[in-house]
């Protein structure tokens, strides 16, 4: 089995950011005492709470889950999961964060002691999956997350990763959006002055005390004027200290960015290469934008041209974002592939373990490897991150704005434009500068 993701030890002091505000973030998730709850239904079902982010500023991270979710439901109806050779029909609920961390742990929590489910799914950001993470630590309740840097899910205080018992995660690493995010901007000419826009979340606090030494090897220097609030509406004072730098990096929310990139054009400043995560992952976001957004560029986790097989469905990546656009009318979105490897994973453990047994699943997550729709995942085979964390491939892209397309088209196209860690996945061009 090839593994991918780069192995690829992050300096001490950088590797292990500092997150401490996450504690803020988790205040109030209502955390129930510890002790084994839930897995309380029939024996003959497998019972999978999935919390989602479906409203709210961050619901771009949740827009392909419902559809997944009720695809999945189908698959099961026909396909029910074997466990100690006894057949498990699958029962799914899901619940939506709300883009709140004081509700996904309240949810989790629910999904916990009162549904009684058996394992819990969750994504979107460390804002959602770290609190419920949280209610599945407390409760001995195995979780399996994705879609958040590994970093900001591992560091909960303090500068070391927590020691997590029945929560395994799966995604890349900051070590590995940097070098990504170098690689691009290496394809530009610039003055190697980079503005940092990065707001005071879990994201934005790891981001920015991790890039500048990650990019501090190629050149460029990041300046960073402070974290700001989300939700911010006036970008005025990080405008004026940005103008002279010729690239942007950021991690903020998808309206925080359109906000602050209007105001850009308005006050006159222009990057050669603006490169931003978590705001320019969607299409929906970027369309937003209206013409504004041909040429922006930031990591891409999964495309639909990537070589993977979902180990359920047999879908490749390129036949389920085409299943998508077909059922929903609306354009393939990054975390489609994500959502659908959590069940991937989801029934490799269960089978592995031939038990729902909290203790027999979190141990069988331990060593599990699986090819997903996403690529390889497999835990405990790369000693630069906690045993844990799952590492995934990731690559570059840039959004194009397609001027002739026609009524049935999408407006804009995300063009792989660096595969430097994840070779395997197709280019489809290299960065062009902003017009």
């Amino acid at each position: 089995m090839v593994r991918n993701g780069r192995s690829m030890n992050v300096r001490a002091g950088v590797a292990w950011a500092s997150t401490a505000a996450l504690a803020g973030a988790l205040a109030g998730c209502g955390e129930v005492g510890g002790g084994t709850v839930g897995a309380g239904g029939d024996d003959d079902v497998l019972k999978i709470g999935f919390v989602s982010t479906e409203t709210g500023p961050s619901a771009p991270f949740g827009e392909a889950n419902t559809y997944v979710i009720e695809a999945m439901e189908q698959w099961f109806a026909d396909n029910p999961v074997t466990i100690d050779g006894t057949e498990h029909t699958v029962e799914i609920i899901a619940k939506d964060s709300q883009s709140s961390s004081a509700r996904a742990g309240e949810v989790a929590a629910e999904l916990i002691n009162s549904d009684g489910v058996d394992l819990v799914l969750t994504s979107s950001t460390p804002d959602i999956t770290n609190p419920v993470s949280e209610q599945c630590e407390a409760n001995s309740v195995p979780c399996i997350s994705t879609v958040a840097p590994w970093q900001p899910f591992a560091i909960r205080e303090g500068d070391e990763p927590a020691d997590l018992k029945y929560s395994y995660h799966a995604f890349w690493g900051l070590e590995d959006v940097s070098a990504v995010y170098a690689d691009m901007w290496g394809q530009v000419d610039t003055n190697q002055k980079a503005a940092g826009l990065f707001p005071n979340d879990p994201d934005g606090q790891a981001w920015s005390a991790n890039f500048p030494a990650l990019t501090a090897d190629t050149g460029v220097t990041i300046h960073d004027p402070g974290l700001y609030p989300n939700g911010t509406q006036d970008f005025s004072a990080q405008l004026s200290a940005f103008k002279g730098h010729d690239i942007l990096v950021g991690v903020p929310i998808p309206p925080d960015f359109t906000t602050f990139w209007q105001q850009a054009g308005q006050q006159g400043y222009q990057p050669k290469i603006a490169t931003i995560g978590k705001a320019l992952l969607f299409p929906s976001a970027v369309e937003a934008l209206g013409n504004a957004g041909d040429g922006l560029t930031s990591e891409v986790w999964w495309h639909p041209t990537a070589p993977f097989t979902s180990s359920l469905t047999g879908q490749t990546a390129q036949e389920l974002a085409d299943q998508y656009e077909a059922d929903t009318g609306k354009q393939w979105t990054q975390p489609l592939g994500f959502a659908e490897a959590l069940f991937e994973i989801t029934v490799a453990a269960v089978e592995e373990a031939g038990s729902t047994e909290p203790d027999a699943i979190t141990e069988a997550l331990s060593t599990l490897e699986v090819s997903t729709v996403v690529g390889d995942v497999a835990w405990g085979v790369d000693d630069s991150v906690p045993p844990y964390v799952a590492k995934t491939p990731l690559v570059g892209g840039q959004w194009r704005l397609d001027e002739g397309q026609g009524e049935d088209e999408n407006p804009y196209e995300l063009v792989v434009v660096s595969n430097e860690l994840a070779p395997e996945i197709p280019t489809g061009g290299e960065v062009e500068p902003l017009k």
